[in-house]
């Protein structure tokens, strides 16, 4: 006899890195426990990144609208409160998902434990050890609900076999298709754009490259690299988001920094090869089912304080450059030894 139907809403706002690190663990919650009806609180943009797995329904949270503030999180609420949840899971675990935790009519509310105290540790040079992944936090929350999960054996979706106007963007390659994302939010986290440029350079020999970036900046330096190589072919300011993931289900493999597009790729089963400046997989935030030997890390003889923080925003002086300490022959082996 199926177990009755259960409401269960999930709390994950933001940042994209962090929302795409959900998708797994949502995979396996549904995979495992198919009686769960999952509603996800997160922003629209995002919703996308949920659209092949089964019982998750996205509720949209207008922050900068109608959800903004003490009393739009009160509106929210109301609005959420008609669904009845059984059990209410935070993935987030801030003062705005606090603050809405007062509003909403369930009994059983867990937050995450983003173990702040051992990440203190890391950043300030006491310990020096793996901590557990941000995957496995996810998990924890719902094995305190009541659902322990199994990360061990993941499934993701078939690749999207692309239409007409992909097929056109990328020229109908017949290549091995590799993806590039090289910026990220902080200096201290980018490889070097010269040392980028001679890895684009040696690989675009043999294979397709496409370039996945952000804003209009990002975009421009996109632009001259992709009229610099054969090859390439830039992604970014053309797609939605809906597109995008499409293009990178098909990739051979994805070359990102510590950032969002990372965690986009392997929430696919994409190969991810991550270029590490002043973070570090150890603090938790290494992209999902994906090799030790997948993350190239900066020279902790040259930077020995690394990493320097959680989310890269702090280094000392001339800790910029630390990225750069991978020298571009070892990122283009890598990617060979591995597509």
């Amino acid at each position: 006899m199926p177990k009755p139907t259960k409401n269960i809403l999930v709390i994950r706002l933001s940042a994209m890195g962090d929302v795409a690190m959900t998708v797994p663990v949502l995979r396996a919650l549904t995979k495992q426990y198919p009686e769960l009806k999952v509603t996800l609180l997160t922003r629209a943009f995002f919703a996308p990144f949920f659209r092949d797995i089964e019982n998750v329904n996205v509720f949209s949270a207008d922050l900068k609208g109608k959800h903004k503030g003490v009393f739009g999180l009160y509106k929210l609420a109301r609005e959420l409160n008609k669904s009845q949840f059984y059990v209410i899971a935070d993935l987030h675990n801030v003062l705005r998902t606090k603050v809405l935790k007062q509003f909403l009519r369930c009994k059983r509310f867990i937050s995450i434990d983003k173990g702040r105290k051992k990440k203190k540790q890391l950043t300030s040079g006491k310990i020096f050890e793996p901590l557990k992944t941000t995957h496995q936090r996810y998990a924890d929350v719902f094995k305190g609900l009541g659902y322990p999960i199994d990360l061990s054996n993941p499934s993701f979706p078939e690749r999207v076999e692309l239409g007409s106007k992909l097929q056109k963007l990328l020229d109908g390659s017949c290549k091995t298709m590799i993806g590039i994302a090289p910026f990220a939010a902080h200096e201290g986290k980018m490889y070097p754009l010269e040392l980028t440029k001679k890895v684009i350079e040696a690989l675009s020999k043999d294979y397709k490259i496409l370039l996945f970036g952000g804003g209009k900046k990002e975009i421009d330096i996109l632009n001259e690299m992709e009229f610099a190589f054969e090859n390439t072919v830039i992604i970014a300011g053309k797609l939605t988001l809906d597109e995008e993931l499409d293009v990178v289900s098909n990739l051979g493999v994805m070359l990102s920094m510590d950032s969002g597009n990372a965690h986009i790729a392997a929430m696919l089963g994409i190969k991810t090869v991550i270029i590490w400046g002043v973070t570090h997989p150890y603090a938790g935030f290494a992209p999902f089912n994906q090799p030790d030997d997948y993350a190239l890390l900066a020279n902790r003889n040259q930077f020995p304080k690394i990493p320097t923080s959680v989310y890269g925003n702090k280094y000392p002086e001339n800790y910029e450059a630390a990225a750069g300490s991978i020298s571009p022959e070892v990122v283009v082996e890598k990617i060979k030894s591995i597509i």
